[in-house]
């Protein structure tokens, strides 16, 4: 159930994240919803096996925190490849740091990034505006 009265807002992860490709705060949220904040985001990101960012996310300006809430993770980073495969585990990255990622298992992931703000999305096919 969703409660959005005197700016709370009371919902489900899992079902909020799917309308919106995970991202369950930040800028790209309205501005009178209690979910925008342009000083963070936070993603449930939910992953079937094999799925993998489709380009490296480069000239990062933000700091980022992900952890792994079930499954096989595997974030890539400069010289480094990093394996979530326990519950809670975590890896954080400031800015200038560019990554990539795949799912080695059907993976649920939090991720925490600050600040919030536009230029990272990969466009898909279709070109449309999307938010990553």
């Amino acid at each position: 159930m969703n409660d959005n009265v005197d700016n709370v807002y009371v919902g489900n992860a899992g079902k909020d994240a799917a309308l919106d490709r995970g991202w369950i705060l930040g800028h790209f949220k309205d501005a009178g919803d209690p979910r925008h904040s342009e000083d963070v985001e936070i993603k449930w990101g939910v992953h079937p096996p094999g799925d993998e960012r489709a380009q490296w996310v480069r000239g990062e300006s933000r700091t980022a925190l992900l952890v792994l809430i079930s499954g096989r993770f595997r974030v890539e980073l400069p010289g480094r490849s990093v394996l979530l495969e326990e519950q809670g585990d975590y890896v954080v990255w400031g800015r200038g740091v560019d990554h990539s990622w795949i799912a080695e298992e059907e993976s649920v992931v939090l991720t925490v990034r600050w600040p919030s703000v536009p230029g990272y999305a990969v466009a898909p096919e279709n070109h449309e505006p999307v938010r990553d």
